[in-house]
């Protein structure tokens, strides 16, 4: 498939996914705009799988695992109860933080990735790296607290830990401290441990943040999760010069900080009308 036959079955894709977030806005349409997503993905996963971007040789691999996630996802689907969906919803989130984690150390890591960027390029390319690793890792661990807490694994009781906005103040600035430090990296090896530690603190920072949420509150909190998830796609979309990824992020990411908002102000309403 040629890079301009790409680039239009891409734009198809994206139509569709805006036309499939139209459609979920009301029960009546949302069939319709889940057939429109489907077949948006399907299109998007066909495109890139066939596209100028991947080798012939990958081509067997990329399928043997479109089979097994389908195979998985397709089980999943079948077998997990309505009043399952939330922790199924939180679990899926989790993935899509751990896949750019995995993705932005992969980057990193390959010599290929960015081999065509110097100088203030190169700058760039490494703080999409951090960022989506950032954000991936952070996605990563508080999806699976939320599943935890959705699922009775974990208590539902929300766990304040003495100085707590204080410890989310060091682990930014530490954080910021070891952003800097990757980016001055001249070698790939210099450059591992801050990444490392980042991503460690970012994992601490996801189960910290969603463990001080009590269990009632988790479906706003999936819901951050899912914005979360759709910023860490798009940054993997500006890391991979991938424009579907970005643009794809970027209306997960807008509509569940929308949704999230919502959420939150209805609850408050409620709130106040008990109280009243």
């Amino acid at each position: 498939m040629s890079e301009s036959l790409t680039t239009v079955a891409y734009l198809g894709a994206t139509i569709l996914f805006i036309l499939s977030l139209g459609g979920l806005s009301n029960p009546e349409t949302s069939r319709r705009g889940n057939l429109y997503g489907m077949v948006g993905m399907a299109i998007a996963v066909l495109a890139t799988v066939f596209g100028p971007h991947v080798s012939a040789a990958g081509i067997p691999w990329i399928v043997a695992a479109m089979l097994l996630g389908g195979s998985i996802g397709l089980y999943a689907a079948r077998t997990v109860q309505m009043t399952q969906m939330p922790e199924l919803v939180a679990l899926m989130h989790s993935l899509v933080g751990l896949a750019a984690t995995l993705v932005g150390y992969a980057s990193y890591i390959d010599p290929a990735a960015s081999a065509n960027f110097g100088g203030a390029e190169k700058a760039i390319h490494e703080m999409e790296i951090y960022i989506c690793v950032l954000i991936g890792a952070v996605t990563f661990a508080g999806s699976l607290i939320a599943f935890g807490k959705l699922s009775a694994r974990i208590g539902g009781k929300p766990l304040l830990l003495p100085g707590r906005h204080l410890l989310n103040l060091a682990g930014l600035l530490v954080v910021i401290y070891f952003g800097a430090q990757f980016l001055r990296a001249e070698t790939m090896a210099a450059g591992m441990t801050p990444l490392i530690v980042m991503t460690v603190i970012a994992l601490l920072f996801g189960i910290h943040m969603v463990m001080a949420i009590g269990g009632a509150d988790m479906p706003v909190v999936v819901s951050m999760l899912n914005s979360y998830s759709g910023w860490a796609a798009a940054a993997t979309g500006f890391m991979l010069s991938n424009d579907l990824l970005i643009v794809t992020g970027a209306l997960v990411g807008s509509s569940g900080a929308i949704l999230s908002y919502i959420m939150c102000t209805a609850m408050n309403r409620k709130f106040l009308a008990v109280i009243a």
